[in-house]
């Protein structure tokens, strides 16, 4: 989940992550076909070094490069301060808000069955929410035009992961934080980005199929694309190996936070964990449109000003589960994503043929470090016009 809400004073015994924005706003050979090295790999490498060297940067960063059955993994820095080992393309990590981008991908594809409208509103899929709340429409949940309060905003929500950082949400109760306010405006009147919006799609999509959110995510998405190290926990905990995500202040060590909140707490809308290499592979199909219709994809595709969080490289607007960032190089589709210890960019191309990820270990966005964040956009457009300028391989 992309973190919007303030600074919130945690336990003692959360040491210096008391001071990162709160995360619920909350085998060592390569990937198959990956292909490291290579002037033009040495140029994007020292770019990600840049980042790692400054006195405010990240530990560690990696982005993987996908054209057609072409791979190329690029990192600088460490996985881990304790060891040194460099990050890896099958370490996992938390997606944060890209994680918004799965739950678009489960509501379309029943949008595509005839399961779930776009114009499905939640007075008739999610009955007992709010009756104040009933006229948004899936569409504008997708969108983040619905104008549902933000739920980790919530006074009480930030009490309670201040008391108990790993505790144990209900993740379906998730709205109820914020169940007796109104909507913040008309409905489709405006873009404002809210972590309610996906958990209100995961809802319906259980509504309407009976099944969890969770197995609904194994069987319209990890399954048909073979993500084998994708999942969606409840707990804190990650599988080994994973990247070290770390809150970093100049002049202090940086503070290992990876497992600092649970996933339960952001659940639809930012609890996934994956790797850069099924991250990427997923980020292929899903700009590429490769997992729902072409007329689903052209609702998908209809975009609006806005940006994700933390904007991404280029100008940002906002699609249904889906970003455009234009490019000085192109035009490329994804979503971003931020907590404690990570930001995420995943992005592909129209076609799909091509697609990007790029993780740095530490959170960077416009409220903790505007100056880091300009900085990483900036990096990451170098990689979309490696991206988009490579000669395409079969």
């Amino acid at each position: 989940m992309s973190l919007r809400s303030r600074r919130l004073p945690l336990p003692r015994h959360a040491g210096r992550a008391a001071v990162v924005l709160l995360a619920a706003s909350l085998a060592l050979a390569g990937p198959a076909g990956a292909v490291s090295g290579g002037n033009g790999d040495e140029a994007l490498r020292n770019r990600l070094r840049e980042l790692v060297d400054r006195p405010d940067g990240p530990p560690g960063a990696i982005a993987v490069l996908r054209d057609g059955g072409r791979v190329r993994v690029v990192e600088a820095g460490v996985a881990d301060i304790g060891t040194g080992r460099p990050p890896h393309a099958n370490d996992h990590m938390r997606l944060a808000s890209a994680s918004k981008a799965f739950s678009g991908a489960v509501a379309l594809r029943l949008v595509d069955r005839g399961l779930l409208g776009l114009d499905d509103t939640i007075a008739r899929r999610l009955p007992e929410l709010p009756r104040s709340w009933g006229s948004v429409t899936l569409r504008q949940l997708l969108q983040h035009t619905s104008g549902l309060p933000d739920y980790s905003r919530a006074p009480e929500f930030a009490d309670l992961i201040r008391a108990d950082p790993h505790r144990v949400f209900d993740s379906r109760h998730l709205l109820d934080f914020v169940a007796d306010e109104d909507l913040e405006f008309s409905p489709g009147s405006r873009y404002q980005y809210s972590n309610s919006d996906n958990i209100g799609v995961a809802l319906m999509a259980e509504a309407v199929t009976g099944q969890r959110y969770e197995d609904l995510l194994a069987s319209k998405v990890y399954r048909p694309l073979g993500l084998t190290r994708t999942s969606l926990p409840v707990g804190y905990r990650l599988p080994d190996p994973y990247l070290h995500g770390y809150d970093v202040e100049p002049g202090s060590p940086p503070e290992d936070v990876s497992t600092l909140f649970g996933a339960s707490g952001s659940w639809a809308s930012g609890g996934i964990v994956s790797t850069p290499t099924d991250f990427n592979t997923f980020m292929a199909a899903y700009a590429g449109g490769k997992l729902i219709s072409d007329a689903t994809r052209r609702q998908q595709r209809s975009f609006v000003t806005g940006a994700s969080e933390p904007a991404g490289p280029g100008a940002n607007r906002a699609g249904l589960g889906i970003f455009s960032y234009a490019t000085r190089c192109g035009v490329v589709y994804g979503h971003t994503g931020n907590t404690a210890g990570y930001t995420q960019l995943g992005v592909g191309t129209p076609d799909g043929r091509r697609s990007l990820t790029v993780t740095v270990t530490s959170q960077v966005n416009r409220t903790s470090n505007p100056d880091l964040l300009a900085h990483l956009r900036a990096v990451e457009e170098d990689f979309v016009c490696a991206l988009l300028r490579s000669p395409s391989k079969a």
